[in-house]
């Protein structure tokens, strides 16, 4: 599909209206901890969608609301009893998903709200409908696995989205890439004995969860080589994300040769995160956004779909959105930055010579799954088409 609109965006005021409870970035209130608004806001969100407004971008997308995710389609990835622990936790007006994802009454209509987004964008995509497709979901998904939340997630969006298009013959091969600031462990989870599932998780080392996300989680089973992490150290950079790119990421993908690729889109990288540790800018993601577009229209006539994760700066993570989404519809509109230029100038934005060695170390640990070096020529082709 090509022309105007051909990129959707899919959001729900209702998922703006999920409440965590006055935790700030505890899972609970303690004697000493004074009750705050939780990190995870739906500001950021909102934000964003009114910056699309006020931009005018938003009328050159296709915007799309959505039913909420079914009971069947959750249990393509969640076990019964987790969802019956969410209904009930949801009739009290109070529940924790497991690891500190608390709820409050109305949360769980909003995460099916928000399962439902990320299955109408993946769907709209995978049968043509839409080019490529953007859905700002909250509460994130990301963390949460088949039997209990975590990190802020009470259900996983994308593999409840992925699982309903497979089994409905939508889609086969897919790409799952996670370049939120902490690890995609839901992702992984649902996905690590699946050779048809390539699950690429770009994120900060010894972050969020402490017990997943090390480079030798492989995958299992049929699944092995399915599963790639890459926990950069505390402080990257555009330096040090491009290169992991260039050397790892684009030629794992090339190598899969996927029919869809499925962003879980975190802003929290960016260097204005209360929660990360990284450096990134709103042109960094932008330029992301590019690399992947152009790999897209080379394997998978184009098929890209962002799914909305984590970024906790109200303030800037509607500028790296905004960027994202317009570099996904191809569009002139353009909203400066003021911090850009400041934050790509901060020390250590280039790519350190520990960071270099640790990812040329991955790429021939992972060279064991994958033809690297010749998928290398196929990414620089695809690259050409990026805009």
């Amino acid at each position: 599909m090509t022309g105007s609109k051909a990129t959707g965006f899919y959001w729900h005021e209702r998922c703006f209206w999920h409440d965590p409870g006055a935790i700030g970035v505890f899972s609970a209130p303690g004697a000493y901890l004074q009750p705050q608004p939780a990190s995870e806001s739906p500001e950021s969100k909102r934000r964003l969608k009114n910056l699309l407004e006020v931009s005018g971008l938003i009328d050159e997308l296709t915007v799309g609301k959505s039913p909420p995710a079914t009971r069947e389609d959750l249990e393509r990835f969640h076990t019964p009893r987790y969802l019956d622990e969410l209904e009930a936790g949801s009739r009290r007006g109070l529940g924790d998903g497991g690891d500190c994802a608390p709820y409050t009454a109305g949360s769980l209509a909003a995460a099916k709200q928000s399962a439902g987004l990320a299955i109408a964008a993946i769907e709209d995509v995978a049968r043509g409908r839409r080019s490529n497709a953007y859905a700002l979901c909250r509460p994130p998904g990301h963390h949460a696995e088949a039997d209990r939340g975590r990190g802020f997630c009470l259900l996983g969006n994308i593999p409840v989205a992925v699982r309903r298009a497979r089994a409905l013959g939508q889609v086969g091969r897919v790409a799952i890439l996670d370049w939120d600031v902490h690890h995609g462990n839901g992702s992984q989870a649902a996905f690590y004995d699946d050779p048809d599932v390539l699950t690429i998780s770009l994120h900060q080392a010894g972050s969020y969860p402490l017990d997943t996300g090390e480079f030798d989680e492989q995958g299992k089973g049929a699944g092995s080589g399915s599963n790639l992490n890459l926990p950069l150290p505390p402080g990257c950079g555009v330096g040090a994300y491009r290169y992991a790119m260039q050397r790892l990421v684009l030629p794992a993908l090339a190598a899969f040769r996927p029919e869809l690729i499925v962003v879980a889109c975190g802003f929290d990288a960016c260097g204005k995160d209360p929660l990360g540790k990284m450096l990134l800018n709103s042109s960094a993601f932008a330029a992301l956004t590019a690399q992947l577009k152009g790999l897209a229209q080379r394997f998978c006539e184009g098929r890209l779909v962002m799914i909305h994760e984590g970024g906790y700066s109200e303030g800037y993570v509607p500028l790296c959105g905004h960027a994202v989404i317009a570099r996904l519809a191809g569009s002139a509109i353009d909203v400066a930055d003021p911090q850009d230029a400041e934050i790509a100038a901060w020390g250590y934005q280039a790519l350190q010579p520990h960071q270099r060695e640790l990812i040329d170390g991955w790429r021939r640990g992972w060279a064991a799954h994958a033809d690297l070096d010749a998928a290398d020529g196929v990414v620089a082709d695809a690259l050409k088409t990026s805009d």
